[in-house]
């Protein structure tokens, strides 16, 4: 008898903590990420749930077929992504200049995901390129990053 009143208790006790969590935990959500709306065409390239899974899927095989093939300009490439997600960059003076990591960063952050892309793909590199500039960028670059790995 006595032993089932200690079950009983713990039990009861076991059931009010879970109630008590339960309520404290429904005030605690996490709010969603919010996108901006594409500021150019009237949808994506795919549907919003596919895109959200498989965004980076594309972007590294287009990206290799560019680096490796040559091939530019398909479907699932950086620079349309840039074309419809791109907003006017905040840090920049320059008025043209336009950012995608407000877009992007908006769900990475969310889900502690770290994106380089940006590193490389941004709107400080010279429009017009001579092949002495190009030379010069390169080197500056490869200095910057320690050299070739």
């Amino acid at each position: 008898m006595r032993h089932h009143k200690f079950t009983l208790g713990v039990l009861l006790l076991g059931l009010v903590g879970f109630a008590i969590f339960s309520v404290q935990a429904e005030h605690e959500i996490v709010p969603l990420p919010h996108l901006a709306k594409a500021i150019k065409g009237e949808q994506c390239v795919e549907p919003n749930d596919i895109m959200r899974r498989n965004h980076m899927t594309y972007l590294m095989h287009q990206r290799d077929e560019t680096v490796i093939d040559g091939i530019r300009g398909k479907k699932y490439s950086l620079q349309a992504c840039i074309d419809c997600h791109a907003t006017i960059d905040p840090e920049s003076k320059d008025s043209k200049v336009r950012t995608i990591k407000p877009f992007c960063s908006e769900c990475h952050s969310y889900a502690a995901v770290k994106i380089d892309c940006f590193a490389c793909h941004n709107p400080s590199v010279p429009v017009e390129v001579t092949s002495g500039t190009l030379s010069e960028m390169i080197a500056a670059h490869l200095s910057k990053s320690g050299g070739i790995r």
